[in-house]
């Protein structure tokens, strides 16, 4: 007899850092999550992609739904696979998207690959290596011409310093179309040091931005994630109200004289001072 799918062994894959990726059934809401070492960094629920499970992603989801016109398809680059939470979202809610994705560890990418696979047709590909080095590979056709680049990139639990800087921002910006967005993750914890730092380094690149979280994270009074979205062009006022209604709740956006109340005082990051981002607390993620 078969066993029942809690009791089955994890697929599991050792990443070239030594830590261990599994992926496993989730506990809530249904679905699979990828897990480093204890950290979740993804969940996927095969028979609906447009469930987005974790808040920081469907605050994602909510800038992705704003873009264009509903259901036109997109130019996108992700920096960082994880499970492809995002790519498959795009793909379910914008069919035709053109998708490009930049993952540094390949056993990561056939874990993924063999035990959630992508639906068919979609027109995504993934290459193997460093976010920040594989910028400089896409073809040339992109550089202008891209309407979401999405960074969300792990090492364990943390971004490494080099994916953190107005350098990197720069190369990532140059794919972007003239109203193209970033969107980039950004996790930290009391005080908000690192995120204070990052909004900053970004608006030196990019103008225009908004940051989206839970309330209680933005006030820095507890760790969780930031969704920084950033522009050369205006982000459109009429996307405020929107993005707060479409939660998670209770939900913030800050903008304009907020964020430069935000980041005043923090110095952009470049690539001679850069910090990877900070660690959070081993019980963070107890389940």
């Amino acid at each position: 007899m078969a066993r029942a799918r809690n009791e089955a062994p994890a697929p599991s894959a050792r990443l070239s850092d030594g830590t261990l990726a599994r992926i496993v059934p989730s506990a809530f809401g249904g679905g699979w999550e990828l897990d480093v070492d204890g950290t979740p960094q993804s969940h996927v629920d095969l028979d609906d992609p447009t469930h987005l499970h974790f808040e920081y992603i469907a605050r994602m989801g909510a800038v992705i739904d704003r873009l264009r016109m509903p259901r036109q398809p997109l130019t996108a680059v992700h920096l960082g696979a994880g499970a492809l939470t995002i790519p498959r979202y795009v793909e379910a809610t914008r069919p035709g998207s053109r998708q490009q994705v930049i993952e540094l560890e390949p056993a990561l990418w056939d874990l993924v690959r063999e035990n959630l696979p992508l639906p068919r047709g979609a027109s995504l590909r993934v290459r193997i290596g460093d976010a920040r080095a594989g910028l400089s590979r896409l073809p040339a056709a992109m550089t202008g011409a891209v309407d979401l680049v999405v960074s969300d990139v792990y090492s364990g639990a943390q971004t490494p310093a080099h994916l953190t800087t107005v350098e990197f921002y720069t190369e990532a910006a140059r794919l972007l179309a003239p109203d193209g967005v970033l969107l980039v993750n950004v996790a930290d914890g009391a005080g908000l040091a690192f995120a204070r730092r990052q909004v900053a380094t970004i608006r030196d690149v990019l103008p225009h931005v908004v940051v989206l979280a839970e309330v209680q994270t933005l006030k820095g009074r507890r760790f969780g994630n930031l969704v920084i979205a950033a522009s050369r062009a205006p982000l459109p006022t009429e996307w405020l109200p929107r993005l707060m209604a479409a939660g998670p709740h209770p939900a913030k956006v800050a903008q304009g004289a907020e964020i430069d109340e935000f980041v005043r005082g923090a110095r952009p990051a470049t690539d001679g001072d850069a910090t990877a981002s900070p660690k959070p607390s081993s019980s963070l993620f107890d389940r």
